[in-house]
């Protein structure tokens, strides 16, 4: 599919505003000098922890216990993951750790 340049202005621009409107939006709904409802503020502090379990099992999904390797690359990265944040308690150095171990257990070790 080929765009003429206005198609591709138009695109951009609709773009441009979606992503406006979305990071506008919260800041026109809950302005700074009112107190927000409680549900926004009870779902700000549930849906962090809510999210990370859900991407947990999202990445566990598809892992079998009934066939070789029987998910050790992904206890080893859980782990690594859960050590080093205790650790340094740093999540981006725990998620780079994770990452980089659950890797090369997969492409070198677990072939």
């Amino acid at each position: 599919m080929v765009l003429s340049p206005l198609e591709t202005i138009i695109m951009i621009l609709a773009i441009a505003l979606g992503t406006m409107f979305t990071r506008f939006l919260p800041f026109l709904l809950f302005p700074e000098h009112k107190e927000p409802p409680k549900a926004i503020v009870y779902l700000g502090k549930v849906l962090p922890a809510s999210m990370m379990g859900l991407l947990v099992i999202y990445c566990l999904k598809d892992v079998s216990v009934t066939k070789v390797p029987y998910g050790v690359p992904e206890v080893l990265a859980i782990l690594c993951i859960t050590l080093l944040h205790k650790w340094k308690e740093n999540v981006l150095l725990s998620i780079l750790g994770g990452t980089v171990l659950y890797m090369v257990l997969v492409q070198v070790v677990f072939v």
